[in-house]
């Protein structure tokens, strides 16, 4: 059983999130914590100042309240953070002492085999367990 698990989801891919919340429910001991972590893709610098002051801030906002929608749990903490998804999982897994990733993850095809899925990523540099779901 784990004491602080992590399930990453994007909100903008058809994935089993009901999936994944149960596996994590399952593996959490008691009076552990599930976060649900969702991230936004950083805006390049050059593309960002093209954009109204505040659009990063409220963008991050927006997919926070979404996530609180799609995760339905008082039991579940909800975070939104802004980078690349692989590395901003495995940078919030370390800084929040995280000991269990569950993720969900597609069937991989082949552009999967060049540049690697963030299931992928995630399961090969995570400093603690990963449960992928499919």
């Amino acid at each position: 059983m784990y004491k602080n698990i992590l399930v990453p989801i994007a909100l903008d891919h058809e994935r089993d999130v009901a999936s994944a919340l149960s596996v994590a429910r399952a593996l959490v001991a008691e009076g552990g914590a599930i976060t649900a972590l969702t991230v936004v893709e950083a805006v390049p610098a050059y593309i960002l100042a093209e954009f109204p002051e505040g659009h990063v801030d409220r963008n991050r906002a927006a997919a926070a309240e979404a996530l609180k929608q799609e995760v339905g749990g008082a039991d579940i903490r909800t975070v939104a953070v802004t980078g690349h998804s692989a590395r901003s999982i495995l940078d919030y897994a370390e800084a929040h002492d995280v000991d269990c990733i569950v993720i969900a993850s597609h069937r991989p095809g082949l552009q999967d085999f060049f540049l690697g899925s963030t299931a992928a990523r995630v399961v090969r540099h995570a400093h603690c367990a990963v449960h992928v779901v499919r």
